[in-house]
């Protein structure tokens, strides 16, 4: 199955593609060496000595065997631990409501920001932009978010958004962005220095030096969705030379 999945990395895979175990991906009574074991990420699922494709998309791989299909997936499904960019919808008692752009609306309770108590409550308003930390996301449950981390700190998280703009991009695009050595970002930041916040929700926060330069920045992101490497560096030199 490991090398056959190599084989594929970089092509487009669609719903109902099988990989099979091969003889290499057995375990041996009389060798030593281990079978490989391969990590399905989104899009990927296991079903019993098979490995089938759920989703559409372009098959990407992290050593050592980590296997993943990234698409232009707008629907977000909430999963416990990622952060994402909400918007506080409605006050209910001592929780608020977040829209996080999924099917059900998540709740933060008013406790669960950095130095908060019963006395001593946060600031938060309806229309609020929060960056929060899913703690419970399941399809039998309601998805709970926070904004702090495991020690209590923020670490970022709160509510934020004074002076910038949201929208939405795919879900392919955010992960670009997030990624440890982003070519994205380190073109951007050569191009209009700004502040960025990134939910892997689909949801991207910019504030830059003026109004003009952060809906440049907006637009330009948008674009790269659909872009190549070699179409986003043209583009990003023609707004760099004045061109747009």
């Amino acid at each position: 199955m490991f090398s056959s999945l190599k084989e594929k990395v970089g092509q487009v895979l669609v719903p109902g593609d099988e990989f099979g175990f091969e003889a290499e991906d057995s375990i041996s009574l009389t060798e030593s060496a281990k079978p490989e074991r391969v990590v399905c990420g989104p899009g990927l699922r296991r079903s019993g000595d098979r490995l089938v494709v759920s989703k559409s998309g372009v098959l990407r791989h992290k050593p050592p065997h980590c296997f993943w299909i990234e698409s232009q997936q707008r629907r977000y499904i909430p999963a416990k631990g990622e952060t994402v960019i909400g918007i506080v919808t409605a006050k209910s008692g001592d929780v608020f409501k977040v829209d996080v752009g999924s099917s059900e609306q998540a709740s933060l309770s008013y406790l669960a920001f950095e130095g908060a108590t019963k006395r001593n409550r946060p600031n938060v308003q309806v229309g609020d932009l929060v960056f929060a930390q899913f703690i419970i996301a399941n399809k039998d449950m309601e998805p709970e978010l926070v904004c702090i981390d495991g020690s209590g700190r923020a670490n970022g998280m709160g509510v934020f958004g004074a002076g910038g703009l949201l929208f939405k991009v795919s879900l392919g695009l955010v992960r670009r962005l997030l990624a440890p050595h982003s070519d994205i970002r380190a073109d951007l930041d050569r191009l209009f220095p700004c502040e960025l916040v990134v939910g892997l929700n689909g949801r991207v926060w910019v504030r830059s030096s003026s109004t003009q330069q952060t809906l440049i920045v907006a637009n330009l992101l948008q674009s790269c969705d659909t872009m190549t490497a070699a179409q986003r560096q043209q583009l990003f030199r023609k707004v760099q030379q004045g061109a747009l």
